[in-house]
């Protein structure tokens, strides 16, 4: 019953099984969650959001390693939690969700310092970890486009 929870959970209702790339699937639909439900445009509620699929991650992937071996790439709750944070504070338009999808993929993806060493915690905090940390770091890079285009009185589409 343990494990079979925690698969659903953890693949995000069975994406996670997607035969090609199930990560950045995931991560599509979280984008079309945030930019599709109303419930996410209120800030607190999607704060709550992010900390429960965070706290699922954790648990739910470290039960997963048991079956699968470290990081499994079936886990993808992870994108889920990460790419939500990658939008959170942002206005919910489809320029804001591509761009945070494609900085969020470029940083889960490529792994830069602090990500790669995040992934290193036991167990499902590293599978969280990652994810949470490459989330921040999309989101900032969106709040830095949005900033330079206002500065440079570029307008963009929003």
């Amino acid at each position: 019953m343990r494990m079979r929870l925690a698969g659903i959970l953890s693949t995000c209702f069975g994406l996670g099984f997607f035969p090609v790339a199930p990560g950045t699937v995931v991560s599509l639909a979280a984008v079309f969650c945030y930019l599709s439900l109303p419930v996410f445009q209120n800030f607190p509620v999607f704060v709550v959001a992010i900390v429960l699929a965070s706290i699922t991650g954790v648990w739910s992937g470290g039960v997963m390693e048991e079956k699968y071996g470290d990081d499994p790439s079936v886990v993808t709750i992870d994108e889920l939690a990460g790419q939500w944070v990658a939008l959170a504070a942002l206005p919910a338009t489809p320029l804001v969700g591509m761009l945070g999808f494609l900085f969020f993929r470029f940083f889960d993806i490529a792994k830069p310092g602090p990500v790669d060493r995040a992934q290193r915690f036991p167990g499902g905090w590293g599978i969280m970890a990652d994810d949470l940390l490459a989330g921040l770091f999309a989101n900032l890079s969106v709040h830095a486009v949005l900033t330079a285009a206002s500065l440079l009185h570029i307008v963009l589409p929003l």
